[in-house]
């Protein structure tokens, strides 16, 4: 089974103007709508997306999470978001009534830091329950991208040792450099995702990252709809792994640990 466990997607009505606001050297492959993403799922031979909901106010967090929630759960596991201006009851009743397995964290686009104590509230509400994907590293301004940096994934994981993490983008967008000196070796899963594709990165360098972390603990993230699951797939299976670390990076790490 491959899984891909890192996309997003909208309501056909307002996927337009999610994907309005430029975001810099990001292009958008695709278009955000759910049919869309199931077509390029079958080309790429995906079978199922965790699809991850991120709320940028506590007054869309229920909308956000109704929606992830009512997804086609033949192909789709629906991550839900949490935001530090609601309350720890208000996000942990909206993900349980929904009955999703995650949560989405992501500073840059929800305006919080990763290290608000607020957040770590509920963070800590969400051990050994709920699994958290967290954005880390950059894709915004020099001072957005002080919100998430790998230090304060190291912090995090010190803080609270029973949250199961998938930490995005190798656990450090366009942070290499730091993702080899801090997060190798962190107690936390990390995603592939690095748009616009893994491709342009050093393959050797990938690989031996993924291989010091344990490929084990290492899950393909497309990053849908700004990059194209098909080429990331392909980019992972030319990184020159064993076969039996493509066949758990591709699917087999995320069906265990949503298991």
């Amino acid at each position: 089974m491959v899984i891909d466990g890192h996309c997003h997607v909208w309501p056909d009505a307002i996927a337009d103007q999610a994907l309005s606001l430029p975001v810099e050297d990001l292009r958008r492959f695709a278009d955000g709508k759910v049919s869309s993403l199931i077509a390029d799922m079958d080309r790429a031979g995906v079978d199922r997306a965790i699809c991850l909901a991120v709320a940028d106010s506590p007054r869309r967090l229920d909308g956000a999470n109704h929606f992830v929630a009512s997804l086609p759960a033949d192909r789709f596991v629906g991550f839900g978001s949490v935001h530090p201006g609601a309350s720890v009851a208000e996000n942990l009743d909206s993900l349980r009534r929904h009955g999703l397995r995650g949560v989405k964290v992501h500073p840059l686009f929800q305006h919080y830091r990763l290290d608000d104590p607020a957040l770590g509230e509920i963070l800590d509400a969400l051990q050994g329950e709920f699994v958290a994907t967290i954005h880390v590293g950059e894709g915004g301004t020099p001072e957005e991208n002080e919100r998430c940096t790998p230090q304060m994934l190291a912090a995090l994981c010190r803080r609270f040792p029973r949250l199961e993490v998938i930490a995005c983008h190798f656990g450090g967008y366009k942070l290499l450099d730091e993702v080899e000196e801090i997060v190798v070796g962190l107690p936390v899963t990390i995603d592939t995702s690095w748009s616009p594709s893994l491709a342009v990165l050093d393959p050797a360098r990938v690989r031996s990252i993924i291989e010091r972390h344990g490929p084990d603990r290492v899950v393909f993230g497309s990053d849908w709809p700004m990059a194209d699951p098909a080429a990331e797939i392909a980019a992972i299976e030319a990184l020159g792994l064993a076969a039996d670390d493509v066949e758990a990076v591709l699917g087999g790490n995320l069906q265990r640990l949503l298991a």
